[in-house]
């Protein structure tokens, strides 16, 4: 069963919601906006969601119901829902900012935190879910409470699973398209991920999430180069994070059961410390911060350098908050980063470079490497820093963590490419 790549089975309902759709003129605003809209094949006929709401409704004729009803007349959310309003109402009424907020104010804010928390708290656990084979489960089931994210169920994907099983039939296919564009997308993974892997339970021949695979694919090329009682050094391969992200991807924490002590980014492979308990993650930590660990990398770059060329590069850096999860250089907001570069050899006409980080800002290679007072010359594959023919003359990152050396021990990493 396809659901994470178009089935040509699907268009014919597609097709068939969106005619019906252009029949209510008073959702075509809303539809252009990007709503997500989705059908589930199964013999004989198809079911038809949207994502979250539709004209203000969770329940539309003609659509599969919510998994949960947050909506429902006399419910307790919109009870408790009502009640937090009432504290924000009163709250604007006193106006007072928080650093001269009356006891009143105080007390008001206390209880909207805690109300808001267990009205939450609440919700997710109204959200239980079936699968193929008949079993059911509560969101907090799937998904630690404090990974669980709003809208976690309302997207299409799950919808149809939900009353596809609810009704005892069989999906065939599922897909979900943009309203908007009327091209396909996939269910998103930092929501649908952990709920789709428990709903598709029991289905015959279900097509494997390939993000997950990849990820899962990859956890055996991870290695173990030290291991004592305090800590563990690991060679990361491309593509695997270091810790779970938002996508509920396997990662080398998850993998391990340890905690990283620092970070590579996922598409940069090589050494990564981690710890094995608090006391020495604070340890260790603390040499990171007091400069007692040098870390080395070396990188191809998209095109050729002198040999020899030898430079510090100090560009300050800061999150583009236009442009995520992209850096850039900025005097004015930007924290120190400095980086040491060499250039050592060229391979291919690509410069082959050692670069030093003295400083650990996030993508501080890659932004130093291709920035245009910096090297000017970004690493082979960057997606985000690199030309377009760049990232796609190489299949990964070509950024490899070397050498780490902790407090006097020395751990080496080789590169693949050299």
């Amino acid at each position: 069963m396809k659901i994470f790549t178009f089935d040509e089975a699907c268009r014919p309902a597609m097709a068939s919601v969106t005619a019906r759709l252009r029949e209510r003129p008073q959702w075509q605003a809303e539809l252009r906006c990007g709503k997500t809209l989705g059908v589930l094949l199964y013999e004989g006929g198809f079911l038809a969601a949207f994502s979250g709401t539709l004209g203000g409704q969770t329940r539309q004729e003609g659509f599969v119901p919510p998994v949960f009803d947050l909506m429902q007349p006399g419910s307790w959310f919109l009870e408790e829902e009502a009640a937090i309003s009432a504290i924000n109402a009163r709250l604007d009424v006193l106006g007072h900012p928080a650093s001269e907020a009356t006891e009143e104010e105080c007390r008001l804010r206390c209880e909207r935190k805690q109300r808001s928390r267990a009205l939450q708290d609440w919700l997710f656990r109204q959200y239980r879910f079936l699968n193929a084979r008949g079993e059911e489960r509560a969101l907090p089931d799937l998904v630690p409470l404090n990974l669980c994210q709003s809208g976690m169920g309302d997207c299409c994907a799950p919808k149809l699973l939900q009353e596809a099983y609810r009704r005892g039939l069989t999906p065939l296919a599922v897909a979900e398209w943009d309203a908007a564009t009327g091209e396909f997308s996939p269910p998103c993974a930092g929501r649908c991920r952990p709920v789709l892997q428990f709903m598709l339970q029991g289905l015959d021949d279900v097509e494997p999430d390939p993000r997950l695979a990849e990820s899962v694919r990859l956890i055996p090329l991870l290695r173990t180069v030290y291991e004592d009682e305090c800590m563990l050094v690991v060679d990361k391969p491309s593509g695997l994070l270091s810790v779970p992200g938002k996508e509920f991807l396997p990662s080398v924490e998850s993998v391990t059961g340890h905690t990283a002590v620092h970070r590579l980014d996922r598409d940069t492979s090589g050494l990564l410390l981690l710890a094995k308990n608090p006391a020495d993650l604070s340890r260790l930590r603390s040499l990171f911060e007091g400069r007692r660990v040098e870390k080395h990398y070396v990188a191809l770059l998209e095109r050729e350098m002198p040999v020899g060329t030898e430079c510090d590069i100090a560009l300050p850096l800061c999150l583009d908050i236009f442009h995520r999860p992209r850096q850039t250089v900025s005097e004015r907001y930007g924290k120190k980063a400095l980086t040491h570069c060499r250039v050592v050899g060229n391979v291919n006409g690509h410069a082959s470079v050692q670069l030093t980080p003295h400083t650990g800002r996030t993508h501080q290679l890659r932004v130093h490497c291709a920035h245009p007072e910096g090297l000017d010359n970004p690493i082979l594959g960057d997606p985000l820093y690199g030309s377009s023919s760049g990232a796609a003359s190489s299949p990964r990152l070509m950024l490899h963590a070397c050498v780490l050396n902790i407090d006097g021990r020395r751990f080496f990493s080789p590169c693949l490419w050299a």
